[in-house]
């Protein structure tokens, strides 16, 4: 399961192997380095934004996928 704690892990790791410090990586992303230290120390109340754009700038893609997700894709392009 990701909860808030692995994913701060998982983003701490990427940063670190990707090089950036906090404060390179927020500037990258346009959001502020105490979101950042937020996201890797797993605080649950981040804004969705700040969880997205942090994602985009290590290049992370979230796999959003459902059951129900190809039905979805089709009524929205209909």
């Amino acid at each position: 399961m990701l909860d808030s704690k692995h994913m701060g892990r998982m983003i701490r790791y990427h940063r670190k192997r990707a090089g950036p410090t906090r404060v390179q990586l927020a500037d990258l992303c346009g959001v502020g380095k105490t979101a950042v230290y937020d996201l890797e120390n797993g605080k649950p109340t981040v804004r969705f934004n700040t969880l997205a754009a942090v994602l985009t700038g290590l290049n992370i893609a979230p796999d959003w996928s459902s059951p129900l997700m190809k039905e979805f894709l089709e009524a929205e392009d209909a």
